[in-house]
Formats: structure tokens, C-alpha cells, sequence
């Protein structure tokens, strides 16, 4: 009797903090609101766990009242928590309390349900759960460095774009692919195709909201974009001024734009490599690649933009992304042609020769990168 009402006990818990996942998911994000409920089952809430985890590192980091000390201090003592190193429920009651108000309510709240959160994370596959907090691992450090040394000055090279890129959405792609071979062992065959165009969908996807993005960072303080692009066309990062680009700065924007097209490109291979069989997985790839897309065909066609609110997809695109790939999300030859329709005015920038032949093209980029890779996995 005692063993039956545990058990009932253990399950209720379970449902409760899997219902606060789905609830909590739409207030904290936008576009993984549409796409994760396209997954199975299983996977979705394996995915959805996974997303919020990323989402309170993401929040840590992004908290303007944390010292780069604080905010390293509370990744690690947040990575602490999922591995069960310490007890949740202390970290993320102080943790919770110590935001701005420049932190949305619902990352607040978030924050504060961590030990819900974990509760399902406990209960997932060791499998999944090992590629989980190897990704959060990788994000958390990578963010770290990457923060501690931001200003408007922005990046010094592409190079280390692509390996910030990495660390916040780049490794995302590497746990996502994880999780599906996990729930689909017959993939395992394509493992390093599928990770190293998983990588590249991440970069799309990554450049794509750093553009978007760029003015309201800029305000923040922090510049995500290269120095030696734009040097090439003699501008000076710290010097942009919001709505008042002139055309060396479009110049360097559009060739930009072409290397996030390039990687969009890689995203829709990596999907294409997906059995049809797994269609919603097929959509949750294909949505994120279209409103990607359509984010770059904006950015494209507004070039004196000030705030990323002028380039984000309208309502009436999405929707129009969501019916079209329905129709042909299990033909790739349908989809090779609405991608080449959507992306065909689009400038194009040949990815390095790392991108084509490496499945870990990261391993190419600077060895204080590779190193903190290395302790992290």
C-alpha cells in the first residue's frame, strides 16, 4: 500500500512539472513555442527540458547586474545543480531574487522552478540526460568567455563568430542530433554528416538573430559581430550608430548575410537527411529555416533598421511558412525549391573549407577555444 501511494506520489510530481514546462515554454520564447510541439512525445519533452535549462544560462549571462565573477560563479554553481551537485531549490531561490528588472518575469519564474524543472531532467534516459548537461556544460563556459571580453568593439575575426555561434547555438544542434539518434537508433550511421550540418544549422540560425539583434545589444553594451569584416569595408564598430548605416557598413551587413544564407543552406541538407518518417522533426527543422530566411530577406530589403522589432517576421509570414511546408515537408525536392524561391535574392557567401570537410569544425578554431571545449565535455 505505502509502495503504491509512493509511486502515485512520484507520478503526480512528474505531471505537475511536466505541465509547468509546457506552460512556461510560450512565455519564454516565441519560436521554440511553435516548433517543439511539432516533436513526438518522447522527444518533445525531452527537448523542451533541454530548451529551458539553455534558457536560464542564457538568462544568467545575460543579467546586467551580475560582474563577470558573479555571473561564472552562478553557471557553475547552476551546472552544479543539474548534475546534483548541490540542492536546487537554495541556488535558485537566491538566484531568482538577485535579478534586475531588466530580467523578463517569466525567466524570473523560471529561474525560481528550477528544481521542477530538474524533475524532469532526472526522470529522462541517462542518454539524453548526459547529452543535455554536456551541451550545458559547453554553453555555460563558452558564454562566459565570450562575455567577460564583450564590448560594442565587437568579435576581432569570423573565426570567433563562428566559435561564439558555437558555443550558445552550434552545440544545441550537436545535443539535438544526440536525442534523436537516441530516439532513433537506425541514424546512428549518419552520425558525423548529421553533426557537422548541425553545427552549421546552429551558425544560421545563431547570425541570423545577431544580426536581427545587433542595435539592441549595441545598447546593452556588447557587439557580437566581426571586426574584420566590416574593417574591410573601413568601418569601425564602436562607432555605428543605430539608423544611421551608411553603404560600407551595407556592404559588410550583406556579406554577412550571405554566410548566414550559406549556413541556412547546411540546415536544410541536415533536414533532408531526416526520414520522412520523423515528419515532425522535419517541421520543428523547417520552421526555424524559414522564418530564418524571411529574417534575412528583411534585414536585406531594411538597411537603415534601428531595432530588431522592424525586421521580425510578421505573424501572416509565419503562417504562410507553416502551410507551405506542410504541403511538401516530406519531398525534398519540394523543398529544395521552396528554399531556393525564398532564399533566391538572397546574396550568398562560400562557407571555409573547415565548414565542407570537417564534421567538427570548431576543432580548427584558436586553442583557448579548444581547450575549454575540452574540459567541458
Amino acid at each position: 500500500m505505502l509502495e503504491s501511494q509512493t509511486a502515485l506520489a512520484i507520478e503526480s510530481s512528474t505531471t505537475s512539472a511536466d505541465a509547468y514546462q509546457d506552460a512556461i515554454l510560450s512565455k519564454v520564447s516565441r519560436t521554440f513555442a511553435l516548433t517543439i510541439p511539432q516533436l513526438p512525445p518522447l522527444l518533445r519533452r525531452a527537448v523542451t527540458n533541454a530548451y529551458l535549462l539553455c534558457r536560464i544560462a542564457d538568462t544568467i549571462e545575460d543579467e546586467p547586474a551580475f560582474s563577470a565573477e558573479e555571473k561564472r560563479r552562478y553557471e557553475d554553481a547552476f551546472i552544479d545543480a543539474v548534475t546534483g551537485r548541490i540542492a536546487p531549490q537554495y541556488f535558485s531561490a537566491e538566484l531568482a531574487s538577485l535579478f534586475s528588472t531588466e530580467t523578463s518575469e517569466a525567466e524570473r519564474d523560471l529561474v525560481s522552478q528550477l528544481p521542477l524543472v530538474l524533475q524532469v531532467t532526472n526522470s529522462l534516459m541517462p542518454a539524453q540526460r548526459m547529452a543535455i548537461v554536456n551541451c550545458l556544460k559547453v554553453m555555460s563556459h563558452g558564454m562566459h568567455d565570450f562575455q567577460r571580453n564583450a564590448g560594442q568593439h565587437g568579435l576581432k575575426t569570423l573565426c570567433d563568430m563562428d566559435c561564439y555561434c558555437y558555443c550558445v547555438a552550434g552545440v544545441v544542434g550537436e545535443m539535438l542530433t544526440e536525442l534523436l539518434i537516441d530516439f532513433d537508433p537506425a541514424l546512428a550511421s549518419q552520425r558525423d554528416p548529421l553533426m557537422r550540418l548541425a553545427i552549421s544549422f546552429g551558425q544560421g540560425l545563431q547570425m541570423t538573430n545577431i544580426l536581427k539583434d545587433q542595435w539592441e545589444d549595441h545598447r546593452r553594451g556588447v557587439c557580437w559581430l566581426p571586426q574584420d569584416i566590416f574593417a574591410r569595408y573601413g568601418v569601425r564598430l564602436e562607432e555605428l550608430q543605430a539608423g544611421q548605416q551608411d553603404a560600407n557598413y551595407m556592404s559588410a551587413l550583406t556579406e554577412l548575410i550571405g554566410v548566414a544564407h550559406a549556413h541556412l543552406r547546411d540546415a536544410l541538407e541536415y533536414t533532408l537527411m531526416i526520414p520522412s518518417r520523423h515528419s515532425g522533426f522535419r517541421r520543428f527543422c523547417l520552421w526555424s529555416i524559414g522564418l530564418a530566411v524571411l529574417t534575412l530577406r528583411n534585414l536585406q530589403q531594411t538597411p537603415h533598421f534601428s531595432a530588431g522589432e522592424q525586421v521580425k517576421v510578421s505573424r501572416k509570414a509565419v503562417a504562410y511558412t507553416i502551410g507551405l511546408t506542410r504541403l511538401t515537408g516530406n519531398y525534398n525536392t519540394g523543398l529544395r525549391w521552396l528554399f531556393a524561391a525564398s532564399a533566391r535574392k538572397l546574396p550568398l557567401t562560400p562557407l571555409s573549407a573547415e565548414w565542407s570537410t570537417s564534421p567538427h569544425p570548431h576543432l580548427a578554431w584558436p586553442k583557448s577555444a579548444i581547450a575549454y571545449f575540452a574540459e567541458s565535455a
